[in-house]
């Protein structure tokens, strides 16, 4: 997966949450694609700015990718 398709997962997570959810599913995006991010070495920025979301999000992103350690997404 390249950093064009986590961007594309990210705006869609983020443009199909219901109102007031949008940051919470911009976390649970970061916990449930952190392996990827982190094992390709992505950089969160650039997911972001492919998503075309609010770079300000990149720091939302990275708190769901340290959440991952610790947490685990219900289906």
């Amino acid at each position: 997966m390249k950093v064009q398709d986590l961007g594309r997962i990210l705006s869609d997570m983020y443009n199909k949450a219901p109102q007031g959810k949008q940051v919470a599913k911009i976390h649970l995006f970061g916990v449930k694609y952190a392996d990827i991010i982190q094992r390709n070495n992505y950089s969160i920025k650039d997911i972001v700015a492919a998503s075309g979301i609010n770079i300000s999000y990149a720091t939302e992103v990275s708190k769901g990718v340290k959440l991952s350690e610790y947490v685990v997404p219900r289906d």
